[in-house]
Order: C-alpha cells, then structure tokens, then sequence
C-alpha cells in the first residue's frame, strides 16, 4: 500500500491542467467520494494495526497533498482566465452608465421653490420633533380644542407634549419669534399624521408653507400670489377657485381648487368625482396668532397658505395613487427623466 501511496505522490505532484475539464477531471479521480483516496482509506481499515501505524501517516499527507494540488489548480485557472484576451467578449454591448433621476416629488418640491423665490420668496427650515407650543397652542389651537382631532398625530412623549410636527408652521412660529417684520418666507419639509394610507392620503407627506407679514398686507395680495402659483404650476388655461374654509391660525380662510388633471374634470377617484382637486389652504393670519409671536396685530398683518407636495405632483405628473412615491419602484421612478 505504500507503493500505491508513493505513486499517486508523484502523480499529483507532476499534474498539469489547462481547462476547466481537466480540473473537474482531477476532482473526479482523486478527491471525490468514488476517487481513489477514497478507495484507499477503504483498504487502510483492513491492515494490521502494526502496518496501520506506518501508514496512516503517508495516507494523511497524500490527502493533504491532493486537496492542496486542487486548490493551487483551481487559483491558477482562475487566475488565467481573467487575463486571457478570450474571456473578453467583445461584441456584448457595453454597460450603460447611468446617474439616475431626481426623484418625482423632489422635482416638484424644486419647482415650487423656484416659483416662490421668483416672487420674493426665502426658504425657512425647521425640526421635525416638535413642542405642543410651536405646532399647536401658538398657532392659535386651544387645548382639547376639536381642531386638533383633524391632525391626529404621532406624539414622542408626554407632559411635556412633543411629537412628530402636523405641518410646517411650527417653522413659521420659529420664524416669526425671532425675526420682526416684513417676513415673506416659504416652509418646505416633511410632516406626519396618523391618516390611513390611500390614493391620496399617507401616514407622513410633504408640505411646503408660505408666510408673509408687513405692513397693509391683504386678501387681494394672497389671492394674487396663488394665482400665479397655479398658473406657473399647471398652465395658463387651468382653471382656479377659492372656497371658504376654516383653519385656526387663519381668518377668513379659504382652499384653492383647480381642475383635476388626472381626469380634466371629468371625476376620477382623485378628485372624488368632483372635477377639483384641492392644492392649498391659505387665509389672512389670526391676529392671535401674531400676538402670540410678538408682532401687533394692529401695526402688521399677513397670510399664509400650505399645499401638499403629493397632491402638486399628483396633478403635475398624472399620477393616480401617492403610493407610488415611497414604494421605490424603480419601473416608476425612472419616467422622471431630469437628470441629477
């Protein structure tokens, strides 16, 4: 048995390859379960103890020899095989390089801005873990008031109050604080509500505010700067309407339809059916409000409005269900071709 085991030791040791055949070729012979390691180790349980002693050692090392030997083979193939020019196959098509696309909501959330800046507009930021005061009682919402059930939200803890803001006019509070009059700022950011998901509706969106305060400040020019908001936005021919509403930190208040683009004012699920599509709340500030902030209500007054970046987009891109944005579904999100 020694013999044997000599023979193959040389065997091993002069094996060359040049394939990947031949690698498999030697896997087969040597160290698979039928290879003839295999066989030998079946013949080593029939010596003597004596011979058992002599041998198994050289048994050993010829394993180790062999699983060595196809290790070194395995590297050197693989090794050849990435240099030689024939593993290079030219006539594939080259990998496109792509720097990918802004996303559709960011592509909106821009557009907005730059339409503001062009009207006179800065833009305010703010946090998005909040006090009760900066999200609720200066913005004129008494406690237990029922307002503040329409803005059920995620609260961090209690007593006192923080939570997740409901909007971005705690950045107008903040900004009102600690900068006198004339202001005239927008307020984009994320926000969070505790909604039930939908086609149009979602535990956490984006917003953008408006805010200006000065001196004579009135309705006409709020109305004004909506309108040619939505002109920019949607187009010279869209359709816009003003409703009377109600918001705490606003009086008169009023929502801004236009025609719904989804359906053109047919009715879809978008719209409910209606043929309009609300894209923002806005009012005159409550002089509580001011008060609140530090500014005389009878020196200074001002307006405010709010809008979804969703729904802009919605309305903007044809979009039929706000799902759509925070699913990360590349097959989607690749239609929105401006590029980074």
């Amino acid at each position: 048995m020694l013999e044997k085991i000599k023979y193959l030791e040389n065997e091993i040791k002069g094996y060359l390859i040049d394939k990947t055949q031949d690698i498999e070729t030697f896997r087969l012979k040597y160290i698979s379960k039928k290879g003839v390691l295999n066989e030998l180790f079946d013949e080593f349980k029939a010596e003597s103890v004596e011979d058992k002693k002599i041998i198994g050692k050289s048994l050993n090392e010829l394993k180790q020899l062999a699983e060595a030997k196809f290790k070194e083979l395995s590297e050197k193939l693989e090794s050849s095989s990435q240099t030689s020019p024939s593993a290079i196959d030219l006539s594939l098509p080259p990998v496109s390089d792509k720097t990918g696309n802004l996303h559709p909501l960011n592509l909106t959330r821009y557009k907005i801005i730059e339409i503001f800046e062009r009207l006179g507009f800065s833009v305010a930021d703010g946090p998005e873990i909040e006090d009760d005061w900066h999200n609720f009682s200066a913005l004129n919402f008494p406690e237990n008031h029922p307002a503040r059930e329409m803005q059920d939200t995620f609260f961090v803890e209690k007593n006192p109050d923080m939570l997740l803001r409901t909007h971005t006019s705690n950045v107008q509070i903040r900004l009102m604080e600690k900068q006198k009059p004339p202001i005239r700022s927008i307020m984009p950011g994320r926000v969070y509500r505790n909604e039930a998901i939908s086609a149009r509706a979602h535990c956490f969106f984006h917003q953008i505010e408006g805010l200006y305060v000065d001196k004579n400040v009135g309705f006409a020019d709020l109305k004004q700067t909506l309108f040619n908001f939505a002109k920019e936005m949607y187009g010279k021919d869209i359709e816009i309407r003003f409703r009377p509403s109600f918001f705490p930190f606003t009086e008169p208040s009023a929502e801004i339809d236009i025609t719904c683009l989804i359906c053109h004012g047919k009715g879809c699920n978008v719209c409910k059916h209606s043929g309009w599509v609300e894209i923002a709340g806005s009012g005159m500030v409550h002089p509580n409000v001011l008060k609140n902030c530090g500014i005389d209500p009878e020196e200074y007054t001002g307006f405010a409005f709010g809008m979804g970046v969703e729904r802009v987009t919605q309305l903007r891109y044809g979009v039929n269900d706000l799902r759509l944005y925070s699913e990360n579904d590349v097959r989607f999100l690749k239609q929105f071709k401006a590029v980074i």
